[in-house]
Parts: structure tokens; sequence; C-alpha cells
């Protein structure tokens, strides 16, 4: 299933004319820890599916549907038979949207759906994920836009679903309510516009209005995960783009990312990809040289 897998980088090979690529895969095939900038959807039809991540595992029954996050370095064990849906969309278009971006931040750097977790959207989304199914194989006229407003609707669904879990959470001392939900939403934006600069969560804190403490309670349950791992998530996220980039290197990447060293942007990179910035900018542009060659 994976057409092009350099190191751990896998370049998905979308659709003819199109930025998307789905699978009806029924391989006995175990695939080795790999990552690829678009977001995967995958929900076994027949028999389960194991995805192991750096730090846990999602044992998929069938019918379950898990959402890899971009970036989200993975396997994935297949049993010797079973059949599922393997669907990876580009959200370059998408992610300019203010609430498509969040909600991948909420979602990282995955996220599981079960009918007994989220019994209110399951049903929905796996309708819509059968029907994308559907209509990628019939090839139809406009059916990329039909994919992408189906796709549209199932991350408003579990948008939605992720901002009543905010609101109903627990321990209303440290719930985001709605009118806080914003507040956040802000300061993501914020922090993805300057995630290259020196940013200190005292800073980041009083601009918010809280106190640090509180703010960092609020913070981790807005995003998923701790202030500071958030910005850092967000620099190697903008490294990788100015590394596919001629005449930029790692020195200058680094420096343009916010990180005062090399040797702590290395090990961060590493961290979250698997792979040093010069493994992957190598990666990346002998892919695109031997995909050239190809075409002469």
């Amino acid at each position: 299933m994976i057409e092009s897998l350099d190191g751990i980088f896998e370049t998905v090979n979308y659709k003819q004319s199109t930025t998307l690529k789905l699978y009806d895969n029924t391989e006995f095939e175990d695939y080795p820890m790999h990552w690829h900038p678009a977001i995967e959807i995958i929900m076994p039809t027949e028999n389960g599916y194991k995805l192991t991540f750096s730090n846990s595992e999602a044992k998929l029954r069938e019918g379950d549907i898990c959402v890899v996050c971009p970036g989200c370095v993975h396997s994935i064990e297949a049993p010797e038979t079973g059949r599922r849906v393997i669907f990876q969309p580009s959200t370059d278009i998408l992610r300019s949207m203010r609430d498509i971006e969040t909600l991948i931040s909420f979602m990282s750097p995955y996220t599981v759906i079960t009918p007994e977790e989220y019994p209110d959207i399951y049903g929905r989304l796996k309708t819509l994920l059968t029907d994308i199914r559907d209509e990628y194989m019939a090839g139809m006229p406009f059916a990329e836009v039909n994919i992408y407003s189906k796709l549209l609707e199932m991350f408003v669904l579990i948008g939605q679903r992720f901002s009543i879990n905010n609101n109903e959470h627990k321990d209303d001392s440290y719930g985001v309510k709605g009118e806080y939900a914003f507040v956040f939403m802000d300061i993501c934006d914020y922090i993805n516009s300057h995630c290259s600069e020196d940013l200190k969560l005292d800073d980041i804190a009083d601009m918010s209005g809280f106190s640090k403490y509180y703010f960092e309670r609020l913070f981790k349950q807005f995003a998923g995960t701790s202030f500071y791992k958030y910005v850092n998530q967000k620099r190697i996220a903008k490294a990788q783009e100015l590394l596919i980039e001629p005449g930029n290197s790692v020195t200058d990447v680094a420096l343009n990312c916010g990180f005062t060293s090399i040797s702590s942007f290395i090990r961060m990179f590493k961290l979250q990809k698997g792979c040093t910035p010069t493994e992957f900018k190598n990666m990346y542009w002998g892919i695109r040289r031997g995909a050239q060659n190809n075409n002469d």
C-alpha cells in the first residue's frame, strides 16, 4: 500500500489530477514506522487493524475510525485476513481555515472514534467515510469536490463534539468553557503566526488574561498538549516547509524557526519526525530527482 517510502517519509501518490488517495485495502502486509504530510483516516470494514505510535498503540476493531494527523510517526500491523478503508486527503487548502488548524491540534497525534465514545456522531461519520470510498471508486465528475464536502462535514462533526467535551469537562473549575474557547483559538493563531519568535509562557498567559498556572491547565485541555510542546510542534512543521525550499541550509532553517542552537533543533526534529533535518531534506530531494528522471 505504501507506494513511495524513503526512510520513514512516505510520499502520498495522489490520484491523477486530484489531491486525494484512497485504498480499499485487503493486503496482509505490515508497514514500518513512517509519516506523511497528508492526514490519514482508517476504518477496518472486515476484521481489525493495529497502529503503533511513538508512545502508544491503537487496536482498531471492525468499524472503528482512526484519524492520524499530518506528521505523526506510526506503523501498521495487518491481520492475515481483513479489509479496511485507508483515506489520505491533502489538507493544505483546508488548513487555511482557522477551525481546521485548531481541530488538527485537538486530534493530534491521532484520535480513535468508536460507537461507544462518540455515539452521537459515530453513525454519521461511518456513513460519510463509506460514501467517500464509493465516490472515489466511481470516479464521477466533481467527485473530488463532493469528497471534500463530505470530509468537511466529518471535521465539523468531530470539531463540534470536541467543543462539547470541553464544555462538559468534569472539573468545571478548569473547563475550557465556550467563552474561553475563542480566547484559546486566538492564542493558537498567534502561536502559529509567531512560532519562530521567542515565545514565553508568562507573556502568552498575560495575553490570555489568565494566571500562568490557570493558563497552563486550560491550554493543555484545549490543545491536548502542553504550551511548549505545542510551540515546538509548530516550529517543526514550519521547518519542514523551509527544508524543502532550495538554498535553505539546516542552520538557516533552525534560526528561522525559533531555535537558538542547531543541536536543540536537530534533537527536536528527530524526536518528532524520526529522522534528522538533513536526512529529511535529502529524502525529499531524492524523491523529487527520482520523479523527474522517470518523467524524462
